[in-house]
């Protein structure tokens, strides 16, 4: 298992330049960011620096969406990055959640994401591809991008299987995270791809102590965030459709404000229980965490990636996972 660390791109961009250098010298694989331009600053400044003040670690987006960005834009910086930083840019995709909300606007379809993630692969690795009617190249691009796609319902998953490079789940619930690979490879195999060759990534808040309780709170944000990806699927499929083990903790959820979106002590969150947060965070004390780990590891988890926003000591989490849990995943 690899292990990724995950910031919102508060200002200043410095502090995340500094996190992403400790992240690489404590052993870990990737650095991202939430893309959402109006919520915080924009990424790509930061992984220039990043890409420059680093020797090891890929770095990318977490996600982008189509739209708010046009692909050619997306293509042609990612590209650009990949020469700084020598090939180590990767992308995370997906339908557009914050960034398109905060703008009034919905997330996109499933196909236009689909089709944006063949899209961008194509360009930055300089093949000639059909813009919309109009054929284009970046003739001077030449990198093989790791496309990875946020998903969580059926029609979604299936797309991950037919197209990414790996599938990003922004939770930690085994069970969850069980049920959804069985559509990423039936996608896999109505493509005639290898299941196997998709790489599984969780993604959420962990926080390691012995109050449970004070760790509940630094990350009972997060489930209140997921919540906005489930009302939109239950309102898409039958419920028969959907585990009730995802579903059915948004039954007390009355709102949700995107200017606390990813916020520790947001109001909008109070509806979420314990249990939800056990289920979906990793948190506890280090052997709990490395419990937990295991479990995800056994399913298949590729990369667990920290979710490192709005909760206290980013840096402390860091260097705990640096030195008490990634060597025994390494």
């Amino acid at each position: 298992m690899q292990f990724g660390v995950c910031f919102a791109p508060d200002p200043p961009p410095r502090q995340w330049v500094d996190l992403a250098k400790q992240a690489e010298g404590s052993g870990f694989d990737y650095v991202w960011m939430w893309d959402s331009h109006v919520l915080w600053q924009d990424v790509y400044p930061t992984f220039t620096l990043m890409a420059t003040e680093t020797e090891r670690i890929r770095m990318g987006p977490l996600v982008t969406n189509p739209v708010t960005r046009d692909p050619t834009v997306t293509a042609s910086v990612l590209a650009t990055l990949d020469d700084l930083s020598g090939g180590r840019m990767v992308m995370g995709i997906g339908r557009g959640d914050s960034a398109r909300r905060v703008i009034g606007k919905t997330p996109v379809s499933v196909e236009r994401m689909e089709w944006a993630a063949r899209l961008i692969r194509d360009l930055v690795a300089g093949r000639e591809v059909d813009y919309e009617g109009t054929p284009i190249q970046l003739k001077w691009a030449r990198w093989d991008l790791p496309v990875w796609i946020a998903a969580y319902g059926p029609k979604a998953l299936r797309a991950v299987g037919r197209v990414a490079d790996g599938l990003v789940m922004q939770l930690a619930d085994p069970f969850i995270i069980e049920w959804s690979l069985g559509y990423v490879r039936r996608g896999a195999e109505e493509a005639g791809r290898d299941p196997d060759d998709i790489k599984i990534m969780s993604a959420a808040p962990t926080f390691v102590g012995d109050d449970l309780a004070a760790a509940r709170e630094q990350v009972r944000w997060f489930p209140a965030l997921v919540s906005n990806h489930v009302v939109d699927l239950v309102n898409r499929y039958a419920g028969h459709e959907l585990p009730k083990e995802l579903t059915d903790y948004i039954e007390t959820r009355d709102h949700y404000d995107y200017k606390d979106h990813g916020r520790r002590g947001a109001e909008h969150a109070e509806f979420v229980t314990d249990e939800i947060v056990d289920r979906f965070c990793v948190i506890g004390t280090v052997d709990q965490c490395k419990e937990k780990l295991r479990t995800l590891r056994e399913l298949g988890v590729d990369q667990f990636n920290i979710y490192a926003m709005s909760v206290e000591g980013p840096d402390a989490i860091i260097e705990t996972y640096g030195k008490e849990i990634i060597p025994e995943f390494a």
